[in-house]
């Protein structure tokens, strides 16, 4: 079994987790480098193994005002460092040898105005 397969193999991350995820190699204006990320799918949509992940990054006031950003303060609980965001507009799905560690969870209630961040992105709100 090589090195790759066997970090896939205990790797098993679930919907409201965050992760440190290495979105690198990226292309164009994709998010880049090691950052954590939420993880929103449901267990047991999907054959691959894939996590639907949305990126997380540095809050800035300004972002008040973009309905695809929700604000993450930094708790015990999320694992996060400084004020944060979700930007619901890089929703991807990723393989999981992108995860490389759990550093929290988030709350229903974060995960909800997540899930209608996208829902706004999509055209579905």
């Amino acid at each position: 079994m090589t090195h790759l397969a066997r970090k896939t193999s205990m790797t098993n991350p679930s919907r409201g987790e965050v992760w440190w995820v290495d979105f690198d190699p990226k292309v164009g204006a994709e998010i880049k480098k090691r950052r954590p990320a939420v993880v929103v799918n449901v267990a047991g949509v999907g054959r691959l193994p894939l996590r639907i992940v949305v990126p997380i990054t540095n809050w800035r006031e300004d972002y008040n005002r973009k309905p695809w950003l929700v604000y993450l303060a930094p708790t015990a609980r999320n694992g996060l460092r400084k004020e944060s965001t979700a930007d619901c507009f890089q929703v991807k799905s990723v393989a999981l040898a992108r995860f490389k560690s759990k550093i929290g969870y988030l709350t229903t209630t974060q995960l909800d105005e997540i899930a209608a961040a996208i829902a706004i992105c999509v055209g579905f709100a």
